[in-house]
């Protein structure tokens, strides 16, 4: 009888040592969850000078997009978040909006900011109509890989939202030395901040750690406008 009772009490032991281990550890994994869900605060807000601006650029909430033309996930991000902080925010005037190149995918992504940049310098009253249009034209997600931003096909973009394009100045600002100029500055806002996926939102000097937790963004604009 007392080897029973001296076993049960090791089993007891053992079974309380048991469940706090595995506390300790779903607690830490719940911090770590926290931690990466948890938005980061940097030292200073992106510059956007020279960059387009959507809004009021005088607003005292900066919203920026660290973006990249091939990538899917901001043709995602353009179509199901942008339009909602559009319509709550920038034509409210609470906000301005702006968009930094982040080259993540080779030549293609780089074409593609050059020919933004492009537009923006020569028309940019139609900036905001060239850039949707040019997501627009990104394929499906199981096509990503594709070649399909061309010399062609961004010209085809830009005669489309640019009445009477000047298509020689167009072609030659492509690979110009101002254009190259903007997107060694985009390089260095993207290196300075450390960028490390796209799309990265920046609501002043706050990084959303989830760019598509709509509720995650809206909190830090009030947050900043308080």
């Amino acid at each position: 009888m007392q080897k029973k009772n001296k076993n049960s009490r090791s089993l007891v032991i053992y079974t309380l040592v048991i469940i706090v281990i595995f506390g300790a550890l779903f607690a830490l994994n719940q911090a770590g969850k926290g931690k990466e869900n948890a938005n980061l605060t940097v030292e200073e807000s992106p510059s956007i000078s020279g960059q387009p601006v959507a809004g009021n650029a005088d607003a005292k909430v900066s919203i920026v997009e660290f973006g990249d033309y091939k990538c899917p996930s901001c043709k995602v991000w353009g179509e199901q978040i942008f339009p909602k902080l559009k319509s709550d925010y920038i034509d409210t005037g609470i906000v301005s909006f702006s968009y930094i190149n982040t080259l993540f995918h080779g030549e293609e992504s780089k074409l593609a900011a050059q020919a933004s940049e492009t537009v923006y310098m020569n028309n940019p009253e139609r900036f905001w109509d060239f850039h949707k249009a040019l997501f627009d034209e990104q394929p499906a997600q199981t096509k990503h890989d594709d070649l399909w931003v061309t010399e062609s096909k961004v010209l085809e973009v830009a005669q489309a939202t640019i009445p009477g394009l000047d298509v020689e100045k167009f072609k030659q600002g492509l690979t110009s030395n101002p254009i190259q100029e903007k997107l060694d500055h985009d390089q260095l806002l993207v290196d300075k901040f450390n960028i490390q996926q796209t799309p990265t939102i920046m609501v002043n000097n706050i990084v959303i750690a989830n760019p598509f937790d709509y509720e995650a963004i809206r909190k830090a604009i009030e947050q900043e406008t308080n």
